[in-house]
């Protein structure tokens, strides 16, 4: 979501990381005109080229799904009445995992992890900060289902965070920070603030096979390796940095089914979605993958007491989300059962 331009005199110019070897040209796939998707904020992309994609904020979930061709083909609702939804992610046993976590005011108690499962059962599960508000924009679920929340800084250092203990769907679970990204001016145009946008994390993603993850400005995406499921370790390593297109606010952002690319769309219709070509990235040497502190399956307690945590990888399960949406959509006229607003 939009934020105030700030004056940035301080801040030098400099690129955090630098390019690896060429790299193929972004490729505009296609545009999204759908007068439904305004503000496209959260995306995912399927193994069939399928993509799910969120507005930011609202006060409804509605997931689209959207073809490759950028038309979109059924929207799936739930009865939740959101505060301000910012990013979603496609967890290990294909629940979807919407991030309730906009804060532009700074006067939010809790944010909210929003589960929508492909039993048709929808949960919201309530997390607190241990030093107070944030605004974030950016979710990664790490392949073995932990969340990370990045939070968005005017100044460039974010703060990452994951929940303490087991999520909790008639509570609220509190955060720690396990890391922090630190960003600088890289020059790359665009972005409804000016040079502030190079600096603000407006989404985040980690690929199917979990061998990366990404986090993107208004104007920049930045790579680095995952072994395992260890995020903290991964965002201490120095990113590869990809500059954007210009856009007039860019907050989305997925890996390519094959994770050899980026797909990147902006708030605003028309929005392009578009190809990014990602550099090789290698874990580093004597990563173990594994987690940080002794935190491991966050989300082994929900409301069913099923764990969502199962083996496999991400990506057959990211087919299978898309499949079980597109058929949710066709067989239901009416949302699921819902739960209070977050």
């Amino acid at each position: 979501m939009l934020v105030g331009a700030a004056v940035l005199t301080a801040v030098p110019l400099a690129a955090p990381a630098a390019h690896a070897e060429e790299v193929a040209p972004p490729v505009v796939q296609c545009e999204i005109t759908d007068p439904g998707l305004p503000e496209l904020s959260g995306l995912v992309v399927g193994a069939d080229g399928t993509m799910l994609a969120i507005n930011d904020g609202g006060d409804q979930i509605a997931v689209h799904v959207i073809d490759p061709a950028c038309r979109v083909t059924a929207v799936h609702t739930a009865a939740v009445d959101p505060y301000d939804p910012e990013d979603l992610a496609v967890g290990p046993d294909g629940t979807l995992w919407l991030a309730d976590t906009g804060d532009n005011t700074g006067t939010r108690e809790t944010i909210a992890l929003i589960a929508l499962r492909p039993d048709d059962t929808t949960s919201v599960y309530r997390l607190r900060y241990p030093d107070g508000p944030h605004d974030a924009e950016a979710l990664l679920l790490a392949p073995d289902g932990t969340p990370y929340i990045v939070t968005k800084e005017v100044l460039g250092s974010s703060d990452v965070f994951r929940p303490v203990a087991a999520l909790e769907a008639n509570g609220t679970v509190g955060l720690v920070e396990v890391a922090s990204v630190d960003l600088t001016l890289t020059g790359t145009p665009g972005g409804p603030v000016g040079r502030a946008g190079q600096l603000l994390v407006t989404g985040g993603a980690v690929a199917a096979d979990g061998h990366a993850l990404a986090l993107r400005t208004y104007t920049d995406a930045y790579v680095w390796p995952l072994a395992g499921s260890d995020v903290a370790a991964a965002l201490a390593a120095e990113p590869v940095r990809i500059p954007l297109p210009d856009s007039p606010q860019g907050e989305a952002i997925s890996f390519s089914a094959d994770g050899v690319s980026l797909v990147v769309a902006s708030e605003g219709l028309p929005s392009a979605v578009t190809v990014v070509a990602v550099p090789t990235v290698t874990a580093p040497a004597g990563a173990t993958g594994a987690p940080d502190g002794s935190l491991t399956d966050v989300l082994t307690e929900t409301e069913e007491g099923v764990s969502p945590v199962t083996a496999g990888l991400v990506a057959a399960v990211v087919a299978t989300v898309v499949v079980w949406l597109l058929g949710r959509a066709r067989r239901r006229g009416a949302p699921p059962g819902g739960v209070s607003r977050s």
